[in-house]
Formats: structure tokens, sequence, C-alpha cells
């Protein structure tokens, strides 16, 4: 028996139970949120150690810095010290104790929210330098700017966007017919499965036992899709059906496989009871969304199994 192909439903999606592939959108999920965090965490060790204004007052009598940048939006001044300063032992340990990632390239050290605007600040070093004398060759220009980063931006807007795309990977799977609970979102839907082209169907007559007389039967059916030029000019007319009736395990689905094996075209299986549901309308909407795929792929061969659940109850002899 030669293998079963893959099965597809008319979306293009796996069938339930056709070859379900591994899915690792939870693991995506899990990676994004560790993403997250160590962002998170690089964020808050850069951009300097917070110093206070005392020792800052300090680094300019020194003269060691070489920049300062006040950043606006965050309240934030960021003090890059000269090379030279950096080798001096009391800058040098700290900076490599705290494991700064900046430290060649600085900022090195911060002033955090001690300040309310920009003028603020550009008053009190003016009035630092003044009355501290300090000589025109060691005062450094004050430089301002805007900050926002893509990292503060994540670090703003990460966890809800974590949230919505949670939420998103839930309602995908949801709607991926991966268990009872996904039926819900897909009302309307049809779950018929698909053998095309891609995924041919290798099932022949050799391939059925017996039903000799069923073979004869439905072989003008595959003589017509194989050659409808043959009828046509005549005037006929494909056979719109045929019912195959008999007990449960006699071959019936087999047979009809084999007709679009012998007859090289998509088939199209479902069943009768995918057609019944509780909601109403529900039935109508996936017959017609059925059809209309079957429409596109014709010629083709259309399925339905346990027809006899459409109407009424199976199984009681009504």
């Amino acid at each position: 028996m030669p293998d079963s192909p893959r099965k597809k439903n008319i979306l293009g999606k796996p069938a339930p139970g056709g070859g379900k592939r591994p899915n690792n959108q939870i693991w995506i999920f899990i990676s994004l949120i560790i993403l997250f965090f160590a962002i998170s965490f690089f964020t808050n060790s850069g951009g300097g150690i917070a110093i206070t204004k005392a020792r800052f007052e300090n680094m300019v009598k020194s003269n060691d810095v070489a920049k300062i940048l006040y950043i606006e939006n965050q309240n934030i001044v960021e003090i890059t010290l000269k090379s030279e300063a950096l080798q001096n032992a009391k800058y040098k340990t700290e900076l490599e104790n705290q494991n700064f990632l900046g430290f060649g390239a600085g900022p090195h050290y911060k002033i955090e929210k001690q300040f309310f605007s920009a003028e603020d600040f550009r008053g009190y070093y003016q009035d630092f330098v003044a009355s501290n004398e300090i000589p025109s060759n060691q005062q450094v220009s004050i430089e301002f700017d805007n900050r926002t980063t893509v990292i503060e931006f994540l670090s703003t807007w990460g966890f809800l966007i974590l949230i919505i795309l949670f939420f998103w990977l839930m309602m995908r799977r949801m709607t991926g017919n991966s268990g009872p609970g996904g039926q819900i979102f897909n009302i309307g839907k049809s779950r018929a499965a698909l053998f095309d082209t891609e995924n041919k169907v290798k099932i022949t007559f050799d391939n059925v036992a017996g039903l000799d007389e069923a073979k004869e039967e439905v072989a003008e059916i595959v003589e017509f899709l194989k050659n409808p030029s043959k009828f046509t000019k005549l005037g006929g007319k494909i056979p719109k059906g045929a019912l195959l009736v008999g007990p449960p395990g006699t071959g019936k689905t087999l047979l009809a496989k084999a007709v679009a094996g012998e007859a090289a075209v998509p088939f199209f299986s479902l069943s009768g009871s995918d057609f019944v549901e509780m909601f109403v309308g529900v039935g109508a909407a996936r017959v017609r969304e059925f059809f209309k795929h079957a429409k596109e792929k014709a010629p083709c061969i259309v399925f339905i199994d346990e027809i006899d659940a459409i109407g009424r109850s199976r199984g009681k002899g009504q």
C-alpha cells in the first residue's frame, strides 16, 4: 500500500489528524520575554554611574570632564571623562568594579533627576563656574539633546506589546482547529480535507481489493474525467455523482479515493455531520464555502462521508 499523502483542508492548512507540525509559537513568546528582560537589564546597566552634584563639581575642578550632555526629556546629566582621567585609579577601579559596559566611550557618570529643566541646569553650571573661578580652558560647553531610542521604546511599551502578542498567539492556536475550544472561532469554515496536485492521491483501483462490480460502475466517471472531449462532442454530460451504500468498513472511502487517483484529479473529503450544527445557518455556510472551493478546483471528486447524518439521526432505522 503506498504512503498516504499529507492532507490539507481547503484553506491550505493541515487537516485534523493529517500530519501536524510542531507548534513553536509558545517558544517564540518565551524568547521574546527573555529578550525583553535582557533589554531592560542592559538599559538599566548603561548610561553611567549615578553621582551627586558635589562629586560632579569636584570632577570639573580637577579638569577631568570632557563632555557634558543634558537629556532634556529625561532630566539626566551625562558626564564623559577625558581619556587621561580614566587612567586615574579612583575612576578606573570604580568603573571596572561596577562592570560598566561603556567604560571606554562613555558616558561614564550621570546626575539623575536633580534638575527641573535644561535652563535650571544651565543656570546652576554657570553659577558654579563663576563662583569657583574655573579657568575658561577647563570649562566644558553643555550639550542638549532629547533621546528616544528603540531600547527606551521597548522599555516603555514592551510589556504591553508582549501582552498583545500573547493574546494574538492564543487566538491563532484557538482558530487553528487544534482542539474543541477552537471550533467556535471556525463557525462557517469548511473542514474538508483536500488532496490536490501538491498532495496527490496515490490510491488506484489496484489498491482496492474486490468490489469488482462497484469499480465497473465508477469506471465511466474515471473515463469522463480523463477524456471529457470524447463524451462532450457527442452531447454527453458527466455523471453528477454516485451513491456508495454499505456498512462501515466495506471500502466506500477507499473506492472514492481510487476514482480520484485513477483520474488524477483533486479529491475533497468531508463528513456529512460537519454540515449539521447547533447554530442556525452555520451548516448552510459550510456547504456554500465547501462547494465554492470545489468549483475552483474543478474537475475534482467531492466525497461526503456519512451523508445519511444530514436530516436524521444515524443508526436508528429512521
